[in-house]
């Protein structure tokens, strides 16, 4: 699916998320279901624990509520959710 700026304004909190691509090898194939999000991180639940993932240097895959799976840059989504709702995406990809 096209990811479009009404994707990367939402609130990834509840969504399923894994991660494809990363710096950091150990975090590559963590997924769950997200459970917090601040600016600079995703927590993600997997298996029964808490997984602290760096948006900069991730690729996640989100899995949204009608079941399409959307690829996203953690570049991307970097900040607050509250004030990446409010302001306008440039597009980056």
């Amino acid at each position: 699916m096209k990811v479009t700026s009404h994707i990367v304004q939402r609130g990834f909190i509840g969504l399923n998320a894994e991660v494809v691509e990363s710096s950091n090898p150990t975090c590559i194939g963590i997924s769950g279901r997200v459970v917090d999000e601040t600016r600079n991180v995703l927590v993600i639940m997997h298996q029964n624990e808490k997984k602290v993932i760096i948006k900069n240097v991730a690729v996640f895959h989100f899995t949204m509520l009608d079941g399409t799976v959307v690829e996203i840059d953690g570049k991307i989504i970097v900040g607050r959710p509250e004030d990446r709702i409010k302001k306008r995406v440039r597009r980056l990809w």
